[in-house]
C-alpha cells in the first residue's frame, strides 16, 4: 500500500486567520508553503506520518462554492479538559450550534468561518489519538465506504456497523476516521476535504488509477492546472491525490 490519508484541506476566506484558531485549539505549530496556504502541523513533526493527520487550509475567494461532508471531532481526557477546551475555543471565536443533536454528552461548535466541529467527552478509545479524535466523513453507506477506503489507504477496522464505520491507521496511531450513516437531512455540510498522498510521490498516477478501479471518479471542482489530481469516492465525496509541488 502506497497511498496514505495526510491531511484535511480547509477552504478558508481568511486561511491566516483560521489557521491560527487551529493551531490554538490543536496546539499545534503554523507554516506556509505560500501566499493563500497556511499549514498546521504539531510542533517537531516529521511530514508525512500516521501519528498525525495534518490541517492545510487554502484561502479561495467563494468558500461556499464547494460543500463537503467532514467534519473534526477533538478528543479531551477529562471533564476538566473538557470544559476548558469549550472555553478557550469561545475565547478564540467559536461558537455553539445545534443541529438538532438533542440531549448528548459532546458540544457541537462552529469555528470564525462556521466549519461544523465536535468536541466530545473522554473516551477511552480516543486516549491516545493526539488532539483531533476523529475525522467524520457523513455517509448512506458506511460499509460500501469502508470497502473503498479500507482498500485506498490500507487502514485497519476498528468498528463496523449499518451505521458506522472506524477505521485507524495500521501502526495504530494518529485520528480514527469515521464513517456515519447520516440523512441527508440531518448532514452538517462544511469546507473540509480530505487529501492523500503516494508514497513514493512519483506514483500519483498509478495511484489514481487504482483509487478509479476501486470506485473512485473524477472530479471538476474548478481546480484548474494544479499538481493535484481531485477524485471522488463512491458516494461522491471529493479528495485530492497530491503530487510535487
Amino acid at each position: 500500500m502506497t497511498l496514505e490519508l495526510v491531511q484535511v484541506n480547509f477552504k478558508a476566506g481568511d486561511d491566516s486567520a483560521l489557521g491560527r484558531f487551529w493551531a490554538e485549539a490543536l496546539g499545534w505549530g503554523v507554516s506556509s508553503e505560500g501566499p493563500g496556504v497556511t499549514n498546521l502541523e504539531p510542533v517537531g513533526f516529521d511530514w508525512p506520518d500516521p501519528s498525525a493527520v495534518c490541517v492545510d487550509l487554502v484561502r479561495v475567494p467563494d468558500p461556499e462554492s464547494v460543500r463537503y461532508r467532514v467534519h473534526l471531532e477533538l478528543a479531551t481526557a477529562s471533564d476538566t479538559h473538557r470544559a476548558g477546551l469549550i472555553e478557550r475555543l469561545g475565547d478564540l471565536g467559536a461558537m455553539p450550534v445545534g443541529v438538532g443533536q438533542g440531549d448528548v454528552p459532546w458540544t457541537m461548535m462552529a469555528d470564525p468561518e462556521g466549519n461544523v466541529f465536535t468536541v466530545l467527552e473522554p473516551r477511552e478509545l480516543y486516549r491516545d489519538t493526539g488532539p483531533i479524535a476523529a475525522v467524520v466523513v457523513a455517509c448512506a453507506d458506511p460499509r460500501a465506504m469502508v470497502r473503498f477506503w479500507g482498500e485506498a489507504i490500507g487502514w485497519t477496522v476498528h468498528e463496523l456497523t449499518d451505521d458506522r464505520a472506524l477505521l485507524r491507521s495500521a501502526q495504530g496511531v494518529g485520528p480514527f476516521l469515521e464513517f456515519r450513516r447520516t440523512p441527508d437531512d440531518k448532514v452538517v455540510r462544511s469546507r473540509i476535504h480530505l487529501d492523500v498522498m503516494s508514497d513514493p510521490v512519483g506514483d500519483q498516477l498509478k495511484e489514481v488509477a487504482r483509487l478509479e478501479r476501486l470506485g473512485a471518479t473524477r472530479a471538476d471542482v474548478g481546480q484548474g492546472d494544479v499538481s493535484w489530481i481531485v477524485l471522488a469516492d463512491p458516494e461522491g465525496n471529493e479528495f485530492c491525490v497530491l503530487g510535487r509541488g
